[in-house]
């Protein structure tokens, strides 16, 4: 079993920052693709970034790139979005995924198989 665990949410301004985290837990979360999803209110669940287990690999929405990064400590079982130049349309619950998947199908699958429980990023204009 995989427990995620998100982090780092909070009322930013726009064009300020912001750094998420994701705790993991489960014997075998670090070989497993992770990302990153977002949902706004009234909208569906939309992809964000992913990394490769060995970090070999990153893959973006379009709306994040350039201004997002994901990176990944297998050591410490944890994933990271960094998210700068945040703008009102980034508000989001975002949430933290992990699965089998390769990175570059986790924004495609109808799942990816494990879910955190999310954390609120709400930045204002």
């Amino acid at each position: 079993q995989v427990q995620l665990v998100e982090s780092g949410g909070g009322l930013v301004q726009a064009g300020g920052s912001l750094r998420l985290s994701c705790a993991a837990s489960g014997r075998t979360v670090s070989t497993y693709t992770m990302g990153w999803f977002r949902q706004a209110p009234g909208k569906e669940r939309e992809f964000v970034a992913a990394i490769s287990w060995r970090s070999a690999s990153t893959y973006y929405a379009d709306s994040a790139k350039g201004r997002f990064t994901i990176s990944r400590d297998n050591a410490k079982n944890t994933v990271y979005l960094q998210m700068n130049s945040l703008k009102p349309e980034d508000t989001a619950v975002y949430y933290c995924a992990a699965g089998p998947s390769p990175a570059r199908a986790m924004g495609v699958v109808p799942d990816p198989g494990y879910w955190g429980l999310g954390t609120q990023v709400t930045v204002s204009s």
